[in-house]
């Protein structure tokens, strides 16, 4: 599995609690030192005052945390080499980016504008898996379209967006667009956790994942090929789909809640 797991955050929810998400951030960075299939790879803040004293925050934590060890020397080695072809592409080193002793590598965070990373969102899709994260700050809303535009499939995207509504707008622009390049869409939480349930999908589009045994033609396994697993996790009630809220759309539709199925709402 390959995967930057692309987490949008929001103006209004960083004006409303940038330090919480920030402590939220770091800590699914570090989780594992990032070796973790869904640790957060890839930020999107829109430019501003909150948007740099997030960054800030995020070196201040990162310095002021010892990096753990690495699987492998060749982790170690694969990871100082993504940050290079990150850096070569025109992302600017915040902290870290240095190897360190027995198979360590500094807490790194790099930083790119959205103009940038349109002119090589190839190379700046470099996963670098391990302790590190690339945040991409854009200027305005077309240009984090943009930026959502160019991004290949992950396993999870996640938006962060304020409680008060300041942000719906925006956030009916861009979800759309990340939900299909994912296979599991986050609202309000970073994606590490990963619950085992029937609801869950822990994949997404290529080159997320792929699968051997999915073929073009025959009937059913063809629509298999062809179809998408969507997951929603913590998405606010209104944002779901209609066969995902708790009152049946049409009454009739089979719905597995609890383990069970069911054609019946879902009550508290």
């Amino acid at each position: 599995m390959s995967s930057l797991n692309p987490v949008v955050i929001l103006p209004g929810a960083l004006a409303e609690r940038g330090a919480k998400i920030m402590e939220e951030f770091t800590g699914s960075c570090l989780m594992a030192s990032g070796q973790f299939c869904t640790s957060p790879g890839l930020t999107i803040l829109f430019a501003s005052n909150e948007a740099e004293q997030f960054i800030a925050g995020v070196k201040t934590k990162l310095e002021g945390t010892t990096p753990p060890t690495l699987l492998s020397s060749g982790v170690a080695r694969n990871l100082a080499a993504s940050v290079k072809t990150l850096q070569a592409a025109g992302a600017e080193l915040v902290t870290g980016g240095l190897p360190l002793t027995g198979n360590r590598f500094a807490n790194t965070l790099l930083r790119v504008s959205g103009e940038k990373f349109l002119s090589s969102p190839e190379k700046l899709q470099t996963e670098a898996f391990g302790n590190a994260s690339l945040a991409v700050v854009v200027r305005d809303a077309g240009e984090a379209a943009a930026v959502i535009n160019h991004l290949e499939g992950n396993l999870t995207g996640g938006i962060y967006s304020d409680a008060g509504g300041s942000d719906d707008a925006l956030y009916g622009k861009l979800a759309p667009l990340l939900r299909t390049r994912v296979g599991r869409l986050l609202n309000d939480k970073m994606p590490t956790g990963v619950a085992v349930s029937p609801a869950m999908n822990h994949g997404g589009p290529f080159p997320a994942t792929g699968h051997p045994g999915f073929t073009a033609v025959g009937i059913p396994a063809s629509l298999r090929r062809f179809a998408a697993l969507h997951c929603y996790d913590n998405v606010r009630p209104a944002r779901l789909p209609d066969a995902l809220q708790n009152k049946n759309p049409n009454g009739i539709m089979w719905r597995l809640v609890d383990g069970n199925w069911s054609q019946g709402d879902v009550t508290a």
